[in-house]
């Protein structure tokens, strides 16, 4: 058995810092449960491959996120033009099992309308908002994204009152 390269040992440690948050990110951006693997896949592979080229001019989380986004724009891209379809849907897990059904049918309806809304975005500021879910400082944003700090957080303060205006639209019809 040869010895793991550093490219090798780069992406191990990536993927156990990073690999709950790259499941999230691509439930984010596909809800096909069969896609959704794919698009995993995909993303470990890019990691993966990418760390040939890391060069630590930047955050090991700046990259890793980097790629996973660009990964999963593509694979979405790829998917509506291949099939012509809508952006899909975000879906997160229900209250805890201490809440009662209705409460959790309410909330889940409400995340159902807000996911939906979030996929509806431009995929730039469906990355800011999703980075921003993530916990993502809006430093750390400006480096996945290529924008400056302030550029980032005027972009989430707009987006959010969009789909705050959206969302309650929605609930008013």
């Amino acid at each position: 058995m040869t010895a793991p390269t550093e490219q090798d040992q780069r992406y191990t440690e990536a993927a156990a810092e990073f690999g709950p948050a790259l499941e999230r990110l691509a439930h984010g951006y596909e809800v096909h449960a069969e896609r959704r693997r794919d698009l995993v896949q995909d993303i470990h592979l890019a990691l993966w491959r990418s760390f040939r080229a890391y060069d630590v001019r930047c955050s090991l989380r700046t990259w890793v996120y980097r790629v996973a986004h660009n990964t999963a724009t593509t694979h979405i891209l790829k998917e509506r033009r291949r099939h012509d379809r809508q952006w899909v849907s975000l879906d997160d897990d229900l209250p805890s099992e201490a809440a009662s059904a209705e409460e959790t049918i309410y909330h889940q309806q409400a995340l159902d309308r807000l996911t939906g809304l979030i996929q509806r975005l431009k995929p730039q500021d469906r990355q800011i908002i999703l980075l921003y879910l993530e916990n993502i400082d809006t430093a750390g944003m400006a480096e996945v994204t290529g924008l400056t700090p302030s550029h980032v957080a005027t972009k989430i303060h707009r987006i959010k009152a969009r789909l705050a205006r959206l969302f309650h639209q929605g609930a008013a019809s």
